[in-house]
């Protein structure tokens, strides 16, 4: 694909996270050198704590796609609205490639419906102008209508459309854009859809105009617009959904569609396809995270390495326990650029780590002591029955006593009055009694 002709990305989750690496980098690809950056922090302008969401999205970009970005403030509150709205229109215009992510979905809205710059976004997409990446929150709000997804699922509003951006209108595609689709983090309760499940989806359908339908995008997955070749590629995890008033046709991740069959499907014209349309032309499969073997979100990582933990610990493999945190720790550290903020997250996460940490303390305070505390209270004895024997002359059974501890790991050292023990390291048996004197020559010489 050629990113000159324009790119519009729709990315269902996971926009900064170890899956879409990859994706990432074939986007800026294409990109002039020096080309300008831009991340819309709109979505998410309302939360406290939106200057740690766009430093860790800014360094997750440099990082992982080697590209330098700058920050398109939500700074109403401090400059004047004419000049705000004036210079992100000239931001976003000379923008090679703009991002826009988490957040509230009916916050962006407003708020770009204030400054102007859902036209602004709309023009990028109708000249096919660079690459744009809308994702999560930001992919709600792209079509015909957008769900207020803070509202409905935190707030509890009866669920209702909001006008969205429309900026496939100019693609001939009135959809309304679902991210999160096959989500699954409700456990016992449906919260597909982004959160809003089977019923109140069926019910916000049949408010959609006629010619329209729903587009589901699954997580930690992406529907690639060519806007030059008039197609649509899906890549990553899981698929792209059309589905029109409950009747749903699935494609999966690898397929190149046509824009014209995408439109077809959209207006219900080709509700069932031959066999072999939709099969995918490629194989394409988000990034995983290689140290847990294949996990692709945070929570799976951590899954993944809490049940390796807990097989070293039952066969008391202590180095299996260390590397199963060191493996935990390195997957927080790849997911740090995550800004979006899944149940559990990067707090969670720390709690398994830490509760892992805890649980080597046992066995490590044990194994620190062991040679003393509880090999010295075996082998004590056993030196002095050796003294024994030795005064009475019997250095056959004391050399024999010597070699059978010694082919157990333990080296004795004899001088004029006493003996002590020490464990041989590693492969003792080559030194088992050979720089030992043996019989009467360990008597300690006479005085």
């Amino acid at each position: 694909m050629d990113a000159g002709q324009g790119l519009l990305v729709l990315m269902g989750s996971g926009e900064t996270s170890p899956t879409m690496v990859t994706l990432h980098r074939e986007l800026v690809a294409h990109l002039e050198p020096g080309a300008e950056a831009v991340i819309l922090e709109t979505p998410y302008g309302f939360q406290v704590n939106r200057e740690d969401i766009s430093s860790r999205a800014r360094e997750y970009f440099r990082r992982s796609v080697g590209l330098v970005t700058t920050v398109m403030a939500d700074t109403d509150a401090d400059v004047p609205a004419e000049v705000d709205s004036d210079t992100l229109h000239d931001q976003l215009h000379r923008a090679a490639w703009v991002f826009c992510g988490p957040g509230s979905p009916s916050y962006a809205l407003r708020r770009w419906q204030e400054q102007g710059l859902g036209q602004a976004l709309a023009d990028r997409v109708r000249r096919g102008r660079g690459v744009t990446v809308m994702a999560s929150a930001a992919a709600c709000t792209v079509g015909l209508v957008a769900l207020p997804v803070y509202e409905v699922y935190k707030a509890g509003h009866p669920p209702v459309w909001l006008d969205g951006l429309d900026l496939l209108e100019s693609l001939g595609l009135p959809v309304a854009v679902i991210p999160h689709y096959d989500n699954a983090e409700g456990g016992t309760h449906d919260t597909r859809f982004c959160y809003l499940g089977e019923t109140r989806l069926v019910a916000l359908e049949k408010h959609l105009p006629g010619e329209s339908a729903v587009l589901g995008i699954d997580e930690h997955t992406a529907v690639v617009i060519d806007l030059g070749a008039g197609s649509a590629r899906v890549w990553g995890r899981g698929v792209m959904t059309v589905r029109r008033r409950g009747a749903v046709t699935v494609i999966p991740s690898g397929t190149v569609v046509p824009l014209d069959r995408l439109r077809r499907l959209v207006a219900g014209i080709a509700a069932t396809h031959s066999p072999g349309l939709w099969e995918a032309t490629e194989s394409v499969q988000p990034d995983a995270p290689s140290s847990v073997g294949g996990p692709v979100t945070l929570q799976e990582a951590v899954t993944a390495a809490d049940t390796l933990f807990e097989s070293a610990r039952a066969a008391r493999d202590a180095g299996g326990m260390v590397a199963a945190i060191l493996q935990l720790e390195a997957e927080i550290s790849s997911w740090s650029g995550d800004t979006e903020e899944d149940e559990g997250g990067q707090e969670w996460a720390r709690t398994i780590l830490r509760g892992m940490i805890r649980q080597l303390v046992a066995p490590a305070q044990q194994g620190m002591a062991e040679p003393e505390r509880t090999l010295g209270r075996v082998l004590d004895p056993l030196l002095d029955l050796r003294g024994a024997l030795r005064a009475q002359g019997a250095y056959d059974l004391a050399d024999r006593l010597r070699t059978s501890l010694a082919a157990g790991g333990v080296r004795i050292r004899d001088d004029a009055r006493s003996s002590r023990w020490q464990l041989l390291p590693g492969d003792h048996t080559a030194a088992i009694g050979a720089d030992e004197p043996t019989g009467p020559a360990e008597v300690p010489p006479m005085t």
